[in-house]
């Protein structure tokens, strides 16, 4: 085994002082979406021992979820290379990328996203990395990647954070490192490009100047809801002690003493049987008893509406997502008109997770066949299904009426195949669907064919060998004699 180039080293500790910087922002993200993070500031009122009455709101969850549930590609277009693009889809679908959404999700969570491109003794394939374990560099001058690190964890380990392996992407070569940064094996890069792609979501023309170090690239989508969240969070535990102390009306009794509280037998009553009995009645004379009124609980859910429709405006989600439902039912404008802002921001991470992916292909391609075929996705789109029909149901009404509209010839606007398409029908199913429709056609036709007569004469032909439209002629006309005794000269 060798050492590192000496720039390499440098490049090396570089990224991974800034990944090891950057666990603490990423692990927080991380709770939030699963729910666990750590509740603060929830008053001095509250005891540790009540922190068993937390309940947390997973409204990142909702968030991030929300957003994934919308971004599903469905093939490329590379110019008019059809076949190209048929390959493309088919390598996609082959490496399980169509159905895996982990890159979505980690991109609407962490703000980033990142493919590797690896070529080594089981072929060529794609794979999504967690920006927890990996990190790309760009030259301050041209902008381009330089550079990328990635780090391997044995995440079935009971120290799963602590390092196995380092992977070294550079230009020209890529090195698998162990964990005394001796080199264990170099891979070249004939194309001369790191074969990592990356994707930012929502990034600025530079860094925000109020970001800590290590500042990276990329904004989360949870990260306008968490403080709401934490909010939510403090007000649903605040009304659970409230609930356990103030919602169940106070008891008290005067003038009694503790061997008043017994039960037919004469064993003394618990605490709680005493206190939550259905009927107090005493044989002391001398004992009252009284009870306090409850309280409300209905300013704690007056802040929990709040919350919601703070969320609901920070994150273009409608409020029903947060749980405000509407008495009245909503139209599908109304409900298209609640879901704009979503749809929009759902259509630019379309945008850039598309051309992720366009790049992902460029470099398979360029591996596979050469550059040539790696210019070809220079004119390269990725095609989404509509956000804004993220069922099966609403995107087939949408196909639907576009079908139905037709332009002033009578043709329909959208081809019968494309509507198809847009249905996300494969080849297979689209070819079996074409011959079921020629089989029915044929069958209908059959049905309008007017049948020919038995000796051969045509049902429509002419009575006395005159032909269509014309009267036949009379006896005296065919026998030459004169109508009406006049002879023609």
């Amino acid at each position: 085994m060798a050492w590192l180039p000496d720039a390499a080293q440098d490049m090396l500790r570089r990224l991974s002082d800034q990944l090891y910087g950057a666990a603490e922002m990423f692990g927080r993200l991380d709770r939030y979406v699963d729910g666990q993070q750590h509740l603060r500031q929830l008053g001095l009122a509250i005891p540790p021992e009540l922190e068993r009455f937390t309940v947390i709101v997973n409204w990142p969850r909702v968030v991030a979820e929300s957003r994934v549930d919308r971004l599903d590609l469905k093939g490329f277009r590379v110019g008019d290379n059809l076949k190209l693009a048929d390959d493309a889809w088919e390598f996609w679908r082959s490496s399980g990328l169509d159905e895996d959404q982990t890159s979505y999700l980690d991109f609407e969570v962490f703000g980033r996203s990142f493919k590797t491109v690896e070529n080594d003794e089981t072929g060529l394939h794609i794979e999504n990395v967690s920006p927890i374990d990996i990190l790309a560099h760009r030259d301050p001058v041209t902008g381009r990647l330089d550079a990328a690190l990635r780090r391997y964890r044995d995440v079935d380990d009971y120290d799963f954070m602590s390092t196995v392996g380092w992977r070294l992407y550079l230009p020209d070569r890529t090195y698998t490192i162990d964990t005394n940064y001796q080199v264990r094996s170099v891979v070249e890069n004939p194309l001369g490009i790191v074969p990592v792609v990356p994707a930012y979501r929502n990034p600025r023309t530079t860094i925000p100047l109020h970001k800590t170090w290590p500042r990276l690239r990329g904004t989360s989508a949870l990260a306008d809801v968490i403080d709401l969240t934490d909010a939510c969070a403090r007000d649903l535990t605040n009304a659970q002690v409230a609930q356990e102390t103030h919602a169940v009306p106070q008891r008290g009794v005067l003038g009694a003493s503790k061997g008043d509280f017994v039960d037919d037998e004469g064993n003394p009553l618990t605490t709680w049987e005493a206190y939550f009995g259905r009927i107090w009645a005493l044989g002391n004379p001398n004992a009252k008893t009284f009870e306090f009124s409850s309280s409300s609980m209905e300013n704690f859910e007056r802040m929990v509406n709040l919350y919601a429709r703070l969320a609901s405006g920070v994150t273009g989600l409608p409020p029903n997502y947060f749980g405000l439902a509407a008495d009245d039912a909503a139209s599908a404008d109304a409900i298209r008109s609640r879901e704009a802002k979503l749809v929009k921001s759902i259509e630019r991470d379309q945008r850039t997770l598309g051309r992720q992916a366009v790049q992902t292909c460029r470099l398979v391609a360029g591996l596979l066949r050469g550059e040539k075929a790696m210019s070809a996705f220079d004119d390269a789109d990725a095609l989404w299904y509509d956000a804004g029909t993220p069922t099966v149901a609403q995107r087939a009404d949408a196909v639907t009426k576009l079908y139905a509209t037709a332009d002033p010839t009578g043709r329909p606007l959208m081809p019968r195949e494309m509507a198809w398409e847009e249905l996300g029908w494969g080849p297979e199913k689209i070819a079996r669907a074409k011959k079921l429709l020629e089989s029915d056609e044929e069958g209908w036709m059959q049905g309008y064919v007017k049948p020919e007569v038995a000796d051969g004469i045509r049902s429509d032909a002419a009575i006395g060998g005159a032909t269509a439209g014309e009267r036949p002629e009379t006896a005296e006309q065919s026998a030459g004699r004169p109508i009406g005794g006049t002879v023609a000269a």
